[in-house]
């Protein structure tokens, strides 16, 4: 009699188990920073009271006549609540570190484009007026220099303009390229990012397969013990 009773006792504990036994939660997608706060503080109030909860359900298992079997069950719902309030913070962390890198991204967009335009504005301009230079003698102070000194000053200074117009020209050319160089990495990032997410989805995907799947097992193997018995 003593033996029947253990097994029925035995069989009524693994129906609850089965019950549990579940899909895993997918967490609700975030969308603004000022919802993702939001769900970061109420993962952490959320967790506090799961551990709560299992160390009140350990305390009354101790009391019950199977008492490991009885914890393996509070130890089992603290598992799957910690990973599906796990899986909901891992989801508003990605969304708050993928805000940031577009909002640093498009801070840059901004910034290179007016430098860009700036530059283009720039070259749209008319080029300044060469000064004409007055090679009339004048008394003073080149009025001793000779007229083949006077060209070559002239030449001189033509020469300094002429490179100092090439220097410029060079200049517009650079800025344009660093433009074009900051939006390419701009976009990898952005493809960087889209990887990551990918990659964390899937990851967390195997994860929570290999959970439920380890959970079916062990339900299976309770079920099986209980019925030797």
């Amino acid at each position: 009699m003593i033996a029947i009773a253990a097994l029925a006792a035995l069989a009524a504990l693994a129906a609850p188990v089965q019950a549990q036994t579940a899909e895993p939660a997918v967490p609700q997608p975030t969308h603004s920073v000022e919802q993702a706060n939001a769900t970061l503080q109420q993962v952490a109030k959320d967790r506090a009271a799961v551990h709560e909860e299992f160390a009140a359900s350990e305390r009354v298992c101790y009391d019950k006549f199977f008492v490991n079997y009885c914890l393996d069950k509070a130890k089992e719902k603290r598992r799957a609540a910690l990973a599906k309030l796990r899986a909901t913070e891992v989801e508003a962390e990605h969304f708050k570190r993928a805000d940031s890198v577009e909002k640093r991204d498009a801070d840059l967009a901004v910034r290179a484009r007016k430098d860009a335009e700036e530059e283009a504005q720039r070259a749209a301009m008319p080029p300044k007026e060469a000064k004409v230079v007055d090679d009339t003698p004048r008394p003073a102070p080149n009025a001793g220099k000779p007229v083949v000194d006077r060209e070559a000053e002239h030449a001189a200074k033509v020469q300094r303009q002429a490179a100092q117009d090439a220097a410029d020209a060079g200049n517009r050319a650079a800025n344009v390229a660093a433009f074009e160089k900051k939006q390419a990495e701009s976009e990898k990032r952005k493809a960087q990012v889209a990887k990551k997410k990918a990659d964390s989805d899937a990851r967390r995907a195997a994860h929570e397969a290999s959970e439920k799947k380890k959970a079916d097992a062990e339900a299976a193997a309770a079920a099986a013990a209980a019925k030797k018995q």
